[in-house]
């Protein structure tokens, strides 16, 4: 299982607007992320913006292209991408993952 973490940037203005959308994500982008294979999937967002993503999946590279082929994730990435600083894109497309360096198991 590969462990997965990622950081991206919320624009400080739109803080609590990605909360709320966060409180009810779609239930077909929920099913959908399943079905791609990603687990344990979570979000932490720091005050200034800061946003760490984690999730565990088999291959993230066959979990994010299993995405990247749903009409319900162009959806939620279009309405996505004005949270984000620094993006020239789909914020899916935007995650670039840390290199693990430890892990207690």
């Amino acid at each position: 299982m590969q462990r997965v973490c990622f950081l991206l940037k919320v624009r400080p203005e739109r803080l609590e607007e990605y909360r709320e959308r966060h409180r009810e994500v779609w239930p077909e982008m929920l099913d959908a992320l399943r079905r791609a294979g990603w687990r344990n999937y979570s979000l932490f967002l720091r005050p200034d913006g800061l946003l760490v993503g984690y999730l565990e999946t088999e291959d993230f590279a066959a979990a994010r292209a299993a995405m990247a082929g749903t009409e319900v994730n162009a959806r939620w990435q279009a309405e996505m991408a004005p949270f984000f600083e620094a993006l020239d894109g789909r914020p899916d497309e935007g995650m670039s993952p840390l290199d693990e360096v430890f892990h207690l198991d």
